[in-house]
Order: structure tokens, then C-alpha cells, then sequence
């Protein structure tokens, strides 16, 4: 007599997914951040860390980050999804979905060979370096590992999967808004995330791998802030550096008309997905 094993109502709650449970993820991990920002800053407060040095953003930045990353692995491990977060997706992506890994593997290699590195130095790099790993383990693990699954399972077709994946990780940043940045610069801020989520969301549906969007964004936010903080005049890449942000938004909002047209809007995508059948590509 076999036994069947029945799964338990938190993973059950889970396994049927649904836009509403990713929004709600993502807002408890705004705040669990948000938490952590403010516990760290009573802990090291007083000792009168510069926020732009390198230990004020590893314990200012990355710090809270890596504490939000933990706990999405512990609730991965607690509904048994880290093989099915980090192993291959049985979804194969389309050729011109490679563009969006280019686009933006490309502006970060340009910000990072235009950097002036002796004003930077090794301490501050190396900290920014740290810091965008976590950044990107977190929130690639949160909005194109949680909230991708969430939506996939509900049967959502793709191009809903991409647009709230995309969203709500722009949403995250729109917070800033709270820590003192101003409306304008939020806006833009919200915008290129956007995009630079839809890319990321597309290179994780050509590659099948998490791994790439979490390496590509790990590269992203030490490239923009070094290069916007020390550029170096002296590089000829320089010119095709500056504008990287543009062509990140440029790029997602071409590829997301052609991700639209492409059969974007095919339900059948998720259940196919899902049952573990190659998807064409």
C-alpha cells in the first residue's frame, strides 16, 4: 500500500501562485530591507561611517540586502523550490531574446573599462563589487525567481509574467522617493528599471538559468554608481558609457513590443512550462 504525500498548506498556499502573493512578497521584503537599514544603523551609528566610503556601502547597502537574500533562500528551502529557482527552466527561450543579455552585459563592460580606477581605488571597489552580488542575488532571486513562479503557476500568459515581474521590481525602486531623492529623479529611476527588468527577465527565459540575470545585475549597479562617481576623461569608451542607462530603456521597450507580437500573450505558455515540456523556441 503506497502513501501518498500530501503537501502542507504553506506549500500548497504557494503552489497555486498568484499575482497578489508576489506583490505581497515583494512588500515584505521592502520592508524586512527597510527593517534591517534601520537595525544596522542603530548598531554601527555611532561609528560615524561616511555612507559613500566603503565600508558605509557594504553596511549601509549590502548589508540589509544579504539579510533579505538569506531569508528568501530560507523560504525558498521551506516550500521546497530551490531546485526549481535555481535549476534549469524547462522553457526554452527565442534567438532574439540573446539581445537583451548583450544589451546590458555590453553597457557594463563600457562603464566599467571608462572607470577612472586609481580615484576609486581597491577598498571602494571591491566593496561596490560585494555589495552588486548581493543586490542581485536578492532581487533577481525575489522578482525573477518568486515572483516569475508565482505568476507562471496561476497560468498568467507570458507577457503578464514579464510586465509584473518587470513592475514590481521598478516598484522597489520607487521607495526612494521616502529616503529623500527627489520626484524627478525617481521617475526616470522607475522607468530604467522597468526596462532593465524586462531584459533581465528575458535573459533569464533564453538562458533557463537564474544564475545570469542574478551575474548581469550584480555587474550593473557597481558599473553605474563607480562610473557616475569617477568616470575616467581620459577613456574613449567614455561617450558610449555615459548614455548606458538610455540604451538599456531604448532596447526593453523595442524587445518588449517584439516579446508582445511573439506570442507573448499565449496562455498556454505557464501550463506547458510548468508540466516540464520544452516550450519551442
Amino acid at each position: 500500500m503506497h502513501e501518498h504525500n500530501t503537501p502542507s498548506p504553506w506549500k500548497s498556499f504557494w503552489e497555486r501562485g498568484g499575482w497578489w502573493k508576489a506583490l505581497i512578497l515583494v512588500l515584505v521584503y521592502y520592508g524586512v530591507y527597510q527593517l534591517g537599514g534601520i537595525l544596522l544603523n542603530l548598531i554601527f551609528g555611532g561609528a560615524k561611517i561616511e555612507a559613500t566610503s566603503a565600508l558605509g556601502i557594504f553596511v549601509g547597502t549590502g548589508l540589509p540586502i544579504l539579510l533579505g537574500g538569506i531569508l528568501l533562500v530560507i523560504l525558498a528551502w521551506s516550500i521546497g523550490w530551490l531546485k526549481e529557482l535555481f535549476g534549469r527552466q524547462a522553457i526554452r527561450g527565442r534567438g532574439w531574446m540573446w539581445i537583451a543579455v548583450a544589451v546590458v552585459l555590453l553597457t557594463n563592460i563600457f562603464r566599467f573599462i571608462a572607470l577612472d580606477y586609481e580615484k576609486t581605488g581597491a577598498a571602494l571597489l571591491f566593496s561596490w563589487l560585494l555589495t552588486g552580488l548581493f543586490i542581485g542575488f536578492a532581487e533577481e532571486v525575489l522578482t525573477r525567481g518568486f515572483v516569475v513562479q508565482l505568476m507562471r503557476k496561476a497560468g498568467h500568459p507570458e507577457i503578464a509574467v514579464a510586465l509584473v515581474s518587470a513592475a514590481l521590481f521598478a516598484m522597489l525602486h520607487a521607495g526612494n522617493l521616502f529616503g529623500g531623492q527627489g520626484a524627478l529623479a525617481t521617475v526616470v529611476q522607475v522607468g530604467y528599471t522597468f526596462f532593465f527588468g524586462l531584459l533581465m527577465y528575458l535573459a533569464y527565459r533564453v538562458t533557463g538559468r537564474l544564475i545570469v540575470p542574478i551575474l548581469l545585475h550584480a555587474s550593473t549597479d557597481p558599473s553605474i554608481f563607480l562610473f557616475s562617481t569617477y568616470p575616467s576623461a581620459a577613456s574613449p569608451l567614455a561617450p558610449l558609457a555615459g548614455p548606458g542607462n538610455i540604451i538599456v530603456i531604448l532596447f526593453g521597450l523595442i524587445l518588449l513590443i517584439v516579446l508582445i507580437f511573439s506570442g507573448g500573450k499565449d496562455r498556454a505558455f505557464a501550463r506547458t512550462e510548468l508540466s516540464g515540456v520544452p516550450v519551442g523556441a
